[in-house]
Parts: C-alpha cells; structure tokens; sequence
C-alpha cells in the first residue's frame, strides 16, 4: 500500500489530468458553456469531490466553483475564502471585503457571457442532483433573470465527465483490483476457513478489518453467503464441506471503486478436484461474461445490451441473469444502466444511457444452473470488473478465475 501523502499526490495528479484533459471535450460535446457546482460544509454536492484536491476535504462555509469554456478554451473558477489547495486548480475570484459570493458570481458569469449554464439539478439522476434547495433559492434569488433563464439540468455533463477515465486511472487501475483481489483469496484460503466452525460472518468480519487495517474503505458491506441442498444461507450460518460459498465485495482506493464477486467450494472429504458439474457451470457463466462483452460497444445503450445478450443467452441454452452497471469515482456509478438483479427488463431512463469508451463497469451477472451434487437450481454468480476502452471490452484482473477450492 502507498503512503497516504502518495496516495493524495496520485489523486491530485489525477484530478489535474482530469480537469486539463477530460473535462472540456466533454463539455464541448455536452454544449455546456458554464458549469456551476456549490454546497455548503457538510453537505457537499456528490460532484464536490470529485472536482477539489484530495486535502480540501470539505466546502469551506460555501464554496462555489465555476467551470466554463470560453473561446474554444477552458477556464475553472472558485468563488471561495483563499485556499492553497483549492486554488492550484482553481482561480480564486472573490473579494470578500467588497462583494458578495453571489455578487462575484454574477460578475464572474457575466465576464464569460456563457449561453448554457449547467447547474445540479435533475429528476433523474443523484450524482447530478446536489444542488441544495436552499442555495438553489439563493442562486435564483440574487443572481439576474438574464443569467438564471440560462440555466440548464448538469445531467449530461455531469455523468459523462463522472464515467470518463483519465489515461492515469486506466493506468493505475488494474493495481487497485489487485489490492481486492488479494483480500478475496486471503479469505478463501484453508487458513482462514474451518468446516464446521467457521461462519459466513466470521469471514465478512475478516474482510471489513482487513480493509480497515490497509487504510483502505469499502463502498458497501462485504457479503458471504452460501448454497447447499436446503438453499442459500448466510451470516451466522456454519460452513461445512460441500457448500458452495460466494462473496461480493468492492474497495476505494485512489478515487477509483471495484467491485468484484467471486465463487469457492469447500471439497468433501474424498474430493481433491472441483466436481466436473460445477466447473461446467462456471464455464458456461464465463460464456455468458463473453456475450455481454461482445454487445458492449460504443454509441449503444445499456437497454440494447441487455436485450440483445439476453437473447443470445438463452439461444445457447442459459438461463441468464444480467445485471451490470457502471464503476468508478463511485460503486454505482455514473452511466448506463445493463439491467437490474430485480428487475429483468429494459430500465427506463438510466438503461437508456448510451456507451462511451474509457469507461468501467462492474460485469455482474449470473446463471441459474440445476446442480445434481445439490439436486437444485444454483446461482452462478460472478461480476468483474472491466473497461471498455478502443470499444473492447478487458478484464482488470490479470486473470478469469471466477471460483476457488478448499
């Protein structure tokens, strides 16, 4: 693991690429002419963190940043008490002894004569919904009819600079899986399951602690459960010889999320080999990852993606479940949605979103297979996480192994 000054210099190396080299194609493609994001200490937009310096951890009182593009160039402003940190990405344009915050802005928008201006509000989105209500009043209060009739929903902006990976975070990316990855083998490992002691439980414990121990966070809590002939189990429930387990489990690290689901038997007694069934199955899964891939292309939406590999999948004889959704600065991040795990359908809205390359997503899915070895239908999970960069789609992990043996 990096230090902590490491890690907050890659991250701010990151956020500086982000906002140089990113940010204003995207906003030249979204025909957004301003950007406004502003919140208050302690209730920091989704997109504040994701646009400020790893040691500028909260909105001072009020912070106001204006990203704008004017003459083909981009210009980023913070209407903001003085800030070292803030203001190596920002020009800070606020005399606080002569005007107000919304007084500078005014001035500042009215320099650049922007046509759109994009401010956090959405019916659709939360990552681009984080304009208070308070300072949306505010904002429309005091600044000119002739500036607030200008504003416009960030939705597309604001989703599409969140889902876009810098050439940095590709770079960097397949280390920060690793550091999952080692985590998930070090819980399915003989040391640290006993059959007919240890508990699911047990291993979720290991998992949160061993996060917290690196320095690291997960973005939701680590989950074990199992399957065997009388059905699925989980938390306190004992793990003996023959039982299928399964864990889904996801780490930020360095501004980036995985998440990652994965699959281990415990052998019986007799066994030194997965039985052939299983290994089966888990193949015919890994065809169904292939299908998704092939459909993940550029210009499609994730509603497309969905029906047309579910289609494919059940031509072949699967009966698949897809549920894929993006990754990123976020676990569920900005992008199109492929499916939900509740909701076997096109998604209205969110799975109409369309595909873009340099891009991550979280390959979760599963088939539903009859296993004889527990003479019932058994989930297949797996989930990988992947990008789509040159419209292909690659694994981050150096390797496909989807399910492990004690």
């Amino acid at each position: 693991m990096l230090s902590l000054a490491k890690q907050n210099e890659i991250k701010d190396e990151i956020l500086k690429e982000r906002l140089d080299t990113v940010l204003p194609p995207l906003m030249l493609e979204c025909g957004i002419d301003a950007w406004i994001v502003a919140c208050r200490e302690y209730n920091e937009d989704p997109l504040f963190h994701a646009l400020t310096p790893s040691r500028f951890m909260t909105a001072r009182r009020t912070t106001i940043l204006v990203l704008a593009m004017k003459n083909g160039k981009a210009e980023r402003y913070c209407i903001n008490m003085h800030d070292d940190e803030l203001e190596k990405y920002y020009v800070q344009d606020y005399h606080a002894q002569t005007e107000t915050q919304m007084e500078a802005l005014t001035r500042v928008l009215k320099s650049l004569d922007p046509q759109k201006i994009a401010i956090n509000i959405s019916d659709h989105y939360a990552y681009t919904d984080g304009l208070s209500v308070g300072l949306y009043r505010q904002l429309m209060k005091e600044l000119p009819k002739e500036l607030t009739d200008r504003f416009v929903s960030s939705d597309d902006i604001g989703i599409r600079f969140l889902e876009t990976r810098s050439s940095k975070e590709l770079e960097i990316y397949p280390e920060v899986m690793k550091i999952a990855l080692d985590i998930i083998e070090s819980t399915f490992s003989k040391e640290r399951i006993i059959p007919g002691k240890t508990t699911c439980r047990d291993l979720m414990d290991y998992m949160e602690q061993r996060v917290n121990d690196l320095g690291i966070v997960t973005w939701f809590e680590s989950t074990i459960d199992l399957q065997r002939k009388d059905g699925m189990h989980g938390d306190d429930c004992v793990i003996e010889r023959g039982d299928l387990l399964h864990c889904d489990f996801g780490i930020r690290y360095l501004n980036l999320c995985t998440d990652t689901q994965r699959l281990c038997y415990i052998s019986k007694e007799d066994e030194t080999e997965l039985p052939a069934e299983l290994v089966n199955a888990v193949e015919r899964n890994h065809r169904f990852q292939d299908i998704v891939r092939s459909n993940m292309k550029t210009g499609i939406s994730g509603n497309d993606v969905f029906v047309h590999s579910i289609e494919m999948a059940k031509k072949e004889g699967l009966r698949p479940i897809l549920y894929t959704h993006p990754l990123g600065f976020h676990g569920h991040a900005a992008g199109p949605t492929i499916g939900l795990f509740s909701n076997q359908h096109p998604i209205p809205v969110k799975g109409d979103l369309k595909l873009h390359n340099d891009t991550a997503y979280a390959l979760e899915l599963s088939i539903i297979e009859y296993l004889e070895c527990y003479q019932r239908d058994t989930y297949i999970f797996t989930e990988e996480s992947v990008v789509l960069k040159d419209n292909k789609v690659s694994f981050l992990a150096s390797e496909r192994k989807s399910i492990y043996m004690i």
